[in-house]
């Protein structure tokens, strides 16, 4: 992060500025920054309170001026309690903070990223795209990997799909079997019908797309005429 001197350690044949150098005038983005190490927190609690920094094998402090964006999928203020993270480095950094909701979250961005994922991955020749029944199967997934899974999952299809059009085999995701198993309590013996499964899976699914009919029914895989019928015969609400 803030680079180091000619001789600093073994490998270090040259000098070479840190990121913090380099992105002086601009913008720093700290990706994983709760994964900072406490050695080098207070380096970077320091750099932030008066903007110097020193090259490691250094003893000359230089200046950069730049807005720092740090990133990160833990709760800091529990890290902090926990002794994991600095609370003064906390409240530096905690000027602006922005929530941003799993992709689980964000069916709107599904299928917006994922045809970006498509369209940096695919070979510029033969570019491919997504069926409907694929991004049925992708709006239903509740990606525990958030954004880096989805992407991975593109990047896979697009190697193992056999033509330019990507089917939800290519996907290697399991749909049916996540469902099955949010359904399937292992400590309880009740057995209920195949009609109370499908009105439980509808309920959640019209839940999960605030009752837009046209998204839910494209989820399931069936027509808007077939949902409306399932609504009609289950007397969701």
């Amino acid at each position: 992060m803030f680079g180091y001197e000619k001789g600093a350690f073994t490998d270090a044949k040259t000098s070479k500025p840190g990121l913090v150098e380099i992105a002086d005038g601009g913008t720093l983005f700290l990706d994983e920054i709760g994964e900072l190490s406490l050695s080098l927190q207070p380096k970077l609690l320091r750099f932030l309170e008066n903007g110097e920094f020193r090259r490691i094998g250094s003893v000359t402090n230089l200046n950069s001026n730049v807005r720092v964006i740090g990133a990160t999928n833990r709760n800091l203020v529990t890290e902090a309690n926990n002794r994991n993270f600095r609370k003064d480095l906390l409240f530096r950094l905690n000027v602006i903070t922005l929530t941003i909701p799993p992709l689980k979250e964000r069916d709107d961005d599904i299928i917006l990223l994922a045809n970006y994922f498509l369209q940096k991955k695919s070979p510029v020749r033969s570019p491919k795209k997504l069926s409907k029944d694929a991004q049925s199967e992708l709006l239903v997934y509740d990606f525990p990997g958030n954004v880096r899974e989805l992407e991975h999952i593109i990047e896979r299809a697009i190697i193992f799909s056999e033509n330019d059009v990507i089917l939800p085999k290519d996907l290697s995701i399991s749909t049916n079997q996540n469902a099955f198993n949010e359904y399937e309590n292992p400590e309880d013996d009740t057995i209920i019908t195949l009609d109370e499964l499908e009105r439980l899976h509808i309920q959640k699914t019209l839940k999960r797309f605030e009752w837009n009919r046209e998204n839910t029914a494209r989820a399931l895989g069936i027509s808007q005429k077939t949902l409306y019928s399932k609504i009609k015969k289950f007397k969701l609400r």
